[in-house]
């Protein structure tokens, strides 16, 4: 998906140091005189949140941050839960900096599936550990812990099904889903005679009670509850890998239980879009971040 953004127009060059913990702290005093330091831009990448090499994060702090007013964008990539890189979502960073400045952004990696180890729900759980890390930094970071997900194809998927099942305390206030598959139940893939494998595969069966529908369980398009973020879906309308359906009815079930959404199709496959597609998509995201993860005003 890193394509989506080899068109856009913008591009801007952003310098940022790596502090150290210790020089964060240090960032974080206030003068003799009590009046606030203006903190620096900052980044910190390969952070870690937890014990696999898979679990960093790369974090983008803005100039003048505090925990009272800025908020999270997190971008997830996707690769079939199987591959893909949080560099592949580089093209994002300058675009959400050049226009959303008082954001911080994260860009996450998670634990790739294998043979050994299933994507579901384990690819969830590592947005949950990032999510309550980031969280428990806020001071140190100077963040406030309200978040906005961007997620492309199967980061769109674990974006989707954070937000409707895992965010139990309601911190993801959005979410951008961009070709993300939402219905595995769809005979665009129960039709497919590896389907069944695929699904052992991705699937983690002694996570989830017996006789689940595993299938179901992990489509997000049938879990949107009233307790759904405001989200923000992008679709092609010849994608030979996340059938138009999926967006439809993800589309449908959320007016049905009338949660604020946009639905956009374009002419294209799994995000080969032209010029002036991905100039919309980025206005429409940036439209929805100020609505729905606005930066407070002082």
């Amino acid at each position: 998906m890193k394509k989506l953004w080899l068109l856009s127009i913008i591009v801007i060059s952003t310098v940022f140091f790596i502090p150290s913990c210790s020089s964060v702290d240090d960032e974080n005093q206030t003068q003799n005189n009590e009046e606030p330091i203006i903190l620096d831009a900052a980044s910190m990448l390969n952070v870690s949140y937890g014990n696999d090499p898979q679990q960093v994060y790369d974090i983008y702090l803005p100039e003048g941050r505090t925990e009272d007013n800025t908020k999270v964008l997190i971008l997830v990539h996707g690769g079939g839960w199987t591959g893909g890189d949080k560099s592949d979502m580089d093209d994002f960073i300058s675009f959400l900096q050049e226009f959303h400045p008082d954001h911080a952004i994260v860009n996450m990696n998670y634990i790739l599936a294998t043979a050994n180890i299933p994507a579901f729900p384990n690819q969830f759980l590592d947005l949950d550990n990032l999510i309550n890390h980031i969280s428990a930094s806020q001071e140190e970071l100077q963040i406030l812990p309200e978040y906005g997900l961007i997620g492309t194809s199967a980061g769109a998927h674990i974006s989707l099904m954070y937000d409707y099942v895992y965010d139990d305390t309601d911190v993801v206030k959005m979410v951008c889903d961009i070709v993300g598959p939402t219905d595995f139940t769809d005979p665009f893939y129960a039709n497919n005679p590896a389907y069944q494998l695929l699904l052992d595969l991705l699937v983690d069966e002694s996570a989830y009670p017996d006789g689940t529908d595993y299938a179901a369980a992990t489509s997000p398009a049938l879990q949107v509850s009233f307790q759904s973020s405001p989200s923000l879906l992008f679709y092609g309308n010849q994608d030979p890998l996340v059938p138009l359906t999926n967006g439809e009815l993800l589309n449908d079930n959320l007016s049905t239980k009338q949660i604020t959404h946009s639905f956009t199709v374009y002419d294209g496959g799994h995000g080969n879009w032209d010029e002036a597609s991905f100039l919309d998509l980025q206005q429409k995201l940036s439209a929805f971040i100020n609505t729905h993860l606005a930066i407070p005003v002082d």
